[in-house]
């Protein structure tokens, strides 16, 4: 799958875990492409979430073109790579402010075969991403850890600069309180992917939650 393509990707943290596998495929069906799994340890963020016995079964009820890209939000992600690649994560993104051997862990994911992708907090400065090679800038848009949180608009710059220093072909991702609203703001200041769990998931209809985010951002 292209990375340079527009894409809203739910975000199963806000999903029934009860019924997983069913509630992704609706979204899919609405023409979801990218699924974010956002993986918690309690250490570096305070909740705790799943790993990857989940993304692995995610992976097997799933059509193959559905593309699961596993947000790390864990201390020391070089030490859980393999395994998130060999459950069948296709994209692997890491904490700037998760370890200090970044270049080594962007490089560990590349070598087990998934794209590797950076991440920064909205209190991080973007300059690691000109610092280290990378398929994907993820740029957090609240600050790591629960879900539901409420947009914060000062990270609109930080999106702004990034794009002026990447360039056009890198795909940019946020990730928190993306709605219509803010999908929008975020595709003008030069995003292209745009995380969204309980707008999605907490919908009566989520599908056409969807559908609504992905016509605001472009997609």
């Amino acid at each position: 799958m292209p990375l340079t393509e527009r894409h809203v990707a739910p975000s199963i943290l806000s999903a029934d875990f009860a019924d997983l596998a069913a509630k992704v495929r609706e979204v899919m069906d609405a023409g979801a492409r990218v699924i974010h799994c956002d993986v918690m340890d309690g250490h570096f963020v305070p909740p705790i979430t799943f790993g990857p016995m989940v993304v692995a079964a995610l992976r097997e009820s799933l059509p193959d073109e559905a593309y699961l890209d596993v947000h790390l939000m864990i201390e020391r992600p070089e030490r859980h790579v393999a395994e998130f690649a060999k459950a069948g994560a296709d994209g692997i993104t890491i904490h700037a402010e998760a370890t200090p051997n970044i270049a080594f862990t962007l490089s560990a994911i590349r070598e087990a075969g998934c794209k590797a992708g950076l991440v920064v907090s909205p209190g991080t400065p973007p300059d690691h991403f000109g610092e280290n090679e990378i398929d994907l800038a993820l740029i957090m848009t609240v600050n790591p850890g629960w879900g539901g949180q409420p947009f914060l608009r000062n990270q609109l710059h930080k999106i702004r600069r990034v794009r002026a220093m990447l360039g056009d072909a890198m795909p940019i991702e946020v990730d928190g309180g993306v709605n219509p609203r803010t999908a929008a703001e975020c595709a003008q200041a030069g995003a292209t992917w745009f995380v969204a769990g309980s707008a999605i998931f907490g919908s009566a209809d989520p599908a056409a939650a969807f559908r609504e985010i992905a016509a605001a951002a472009g997609c």
